[in-house]
């Protein structure tokens, strides 16, 4: 087995101008999969209900859920370094709440990390889990929330920092600084942009990585696992480039075992 990926490994990389790569997920064989693959590590986001389970809302994502698929990539992914979402709710709540969240996903999921979303707003919460002992991998960026405690308009244009203000850019600079000094080992930057994107990989030492709204700006990137295979009913129909249709793929498969099983013919596998 190759040797697994540490913290401090990922944050070499960032020193040595080398790319690091993630995927969202939250089950075991796509974990052994992208472990196989090389990725650097996996991010098991509370987006999960939205995505896979049908839900219309990621706020409904409970701790106990997320333990599950943690507890299910870290059985299939043994070399990468695993972070797991703090869902809504204990951060919020109060420090305290948030450090005992990430004590669970750490000694019972498996975690190496924890990413505590918006968390250039709850700063404390950040410095306890650190104190905690625990890494914090710290999200923060543009969304319409944090637009809007910025003073400004959220739009398609301006989602990836692609309108970018200078007072915009100094913001998130000192959002990121702040997050470091508060002790995370990483950040992940939502909708960055290459003016913002750069402006903050050059003025904090820790990696910075982006999934949404990121690009080759930043010191790595994530993507989640079901968009890079193109897995989902959404797929069959969207033109947006990927690295596979495992939707169509699957719909053929599924359509050729119905016409077997209905001819009376053996079906395969």
């Amino acid at each position: 087995m190759t040797t697994k990926i540490t913290i401090a490994a990922l944050q070499q990389m960032k020193r040595d101008g080398q790319k690091s790569i993630g995927v969202v997920a939250w089950d075991t064989p796509i974990a052994r999969l992208a472990d196989r693959a090389g990725v650097d590590f996996i991010s098991v986001g509370d987006s999960v209900g939205v995505n896979l389970w049908g839900h219309d809302d990621p706020l409904q994502v409970t701790l106990d859920e997320m333990l599950i698929c943690c507890k299910a990539v870290r059985r299939g992914a043994a070399r990468v370094l695993l972070s797991c979402d703090v869902p809504y709710g204990p951060v919020q709540e109060s420090p305290e709440a948030a450090v005992r969240a990430a004590k669970r996903l750490v000694s019972e999921g498996g975690a190496d990390m924890v990413k505590l979303d918006a968390a250039a707003d709850h700063p404390e919460a950040v410095r306890a889990v650190v104190a905690a002992g625990i890494p914090v991998f710290a999200q923060f960026g543009l969304t319409p929330q944090t637009a809007a405690k910025h003073g400004i308009p959220y739009s398609a244009q301006n989602a990836a920092g692609a309108q970018a203000t200078p007072e915009m850019t100094a913001r998130l600079v000192e959002e990121a600084k702040l997050l470091e000094a508060c002790g995370a080992c990483a950040l992940d930057f939502t909708n960055s942009g290459p003016v913002v994107g750069a402006a903050v990989v050059s003025a904090v030492s820790i990696p910075v990585i982006g999934g949404f709204g990121g690009g080759p700006w930043l010191d790595g990137r994530v993507r989640l696992a079901i968009t890079a295979i193109g897995y989902g009913e959404k797929w069959l129909d969207l033109k947006v480039d990927t690295y596979a249709n495992t939707a169509k793929a699957a719909l053929d498969a599924f359509g050729a075992l119905v016409a077997d099983a209905r001819a009376g013919r053996q079906i395969k596998g």
